[in-house]
């Protein structure tokens, strides 16, 4: 009797675990190899029971059970996982199948590729980084100290390029080093640094309200939440102080994301009173040469930059970016070149970044547009994905 019994209780569970094995088949349009594309799946659309853990899931390839690396993340902050991500190669007009397995132990991965955090120890800087690159952005503390007029301060919403020439992370090294008095940042010994320049600029990527033929900004952001960091993706939100722009009060979060092997962070802007914004990078002493292409939907910027040179864009899905501004003024920093995004049902998406001659593999300005170009390519044809039933 108690062997029946175990062997009733073995086929259950075998039962079970089969029958929460999905196989997805993922689909790639267009006639390039695709890879550093990020899948999100979630119960609902695995058809998963809402009390399973998306963490204790694995993916892998369902002819030769390659694991892929995986991340699950808990958007809404509620302690459950809401998402599983994974970045399958797809080869060129062709599909590819996975399975989505249960295992015994937690499948997801600890190596932390894609990193952001609060850092109170350099005033109240919020910086994030993948394999590619590295950005930060500037808090109340900052702003503060300029306003009080005490040495140190940074006043401005604009997003700061940091200039990484390796895979591993290096934001924490950085401002150890800084804040220690054993070096600075500021000085390539290596791995890269930072030498951009983002003053009153929006930077790469910080956005504007365009009133009668001038633009209005934010200051620095006034409080954070970091949503994830993993080797997958890292997500944070930065909220603003309500702003005017000539009258209009403007409300403003923005919900940055960075994936594996990108080199744009993809910026999702809740905002209230305003139809468009425009999403700038700095033309800083307007030395470089511009570039766009508004019906595949990017601009691009490409200038020297000390002994090097370095290209920076912004890319839009096809439609949301109908026109740009080539935005050249004697005011110091304030030159830009802006893409203007619809804003619809309160929120606007972009992507925004850069390619460093010494720490990527564009040397050229073409090369960095043929980037921008396949990036928006890929972004209006995402993968697709179907789940067998």
């Amino acid at each position: 009797m108690k062997k029946h019994l175990l062997l009733t209780a073995l086929l259950a569970s075998s039962f079970a675990v089969q029958s929460q094995t999905k196989t997805i088949t993922v689909t790639n349009s267009l006639a390039i190899d695709r890879e550093f594309e990020t899948i999100e799946l979630t119960k609902k659309s695995l058809g998963l029971p809402a009390t399973v853990k998306l963490e204790n899931y694995a993916v892998k390839e369902a002819k030769n059970d390659v694991v892929l690396e995986t991340q699950a993340v808990d958007n809404d902050g509620d302690g459950i996982m809401d998402v599983l991500l994974f970045q399958p190669k797809i080869s060129a007009s062709s599909q590819k199948d996975f399975e989505i397995v249960l295992t015994p132990n937690t499948a997801v991965s600890q190596d932390i590729k894609c990193y952001s955090r609060f850092v109170p120890e350099r005033t109240d800087d919020y910086a994030w980084e993948n394999n590619k690159v590295a950005f930060r952005t500037y808090g109340p503390v900052a702003q503060k100290m300029v306003e009080d007029k005490i040495e140190g301060g940074t006043l401005t919403s604009g997003i700061d390029a940091w200039l990484k020439r390796v895979e591993y992370p290096i934001i924490n090294k950085w401002y150890e080093k800084m804040t220690s008095g054993k070096g600075t940042y500021h000085k390539d010994t290596g791995e890269g640094l930072d030498n951009y320049a983002v003053g009153d600029s929006r930077g790469i990527g910080g956005i504007a309200v365009k009133i009668d033929n001038k633009y209005y900004f934010s200051k620095n952001f006034i409080s954070w939440k970091t949503i994830t960091s993993g080797p997958i993706r890292t997500s944070f939100v930065l909220t603003y102080a309500d702003w005017d722009a000539n009258g209009n009060k403007i409300t403003e979060s923005k919900h940055i994301s960075l994936d594996y092997g990108s080199y744009l962070s993809r910026f999702e802007i809740a905002i209230t009173g305003a139809k468009t914004i425009s999403a700038g990078i700095t033309l800083h002493d307007k030395k470089g040469q511009t570039g766009n292409n508004i019906k595949e939907g990017w601009l691009s910027y490409w200038e020297p930059l000390d002994d090097s040179e370095l290209g920076t864009g912004i890319v839009a899905s096809k439609g949301t970016m109908p026109t740009f501004d080539n935005y050249v003024t004697e005011q110091k920093e304030l030159s830009n070149l802006y893409g203007n995004i619809i804003v619809k049902n309160n929120k606007a998406v972009y992507y925004a970044g850069f390619g460093w001659k010494k720490g990527s593999p564009f040397q050229t300005k073409q090369e960095w547009e043929a980037y921008l170009s396949t990036f928006a390519s890929k972004i209006n044809n995402p993968l697709s994905v179907k789940i067998k039933k």
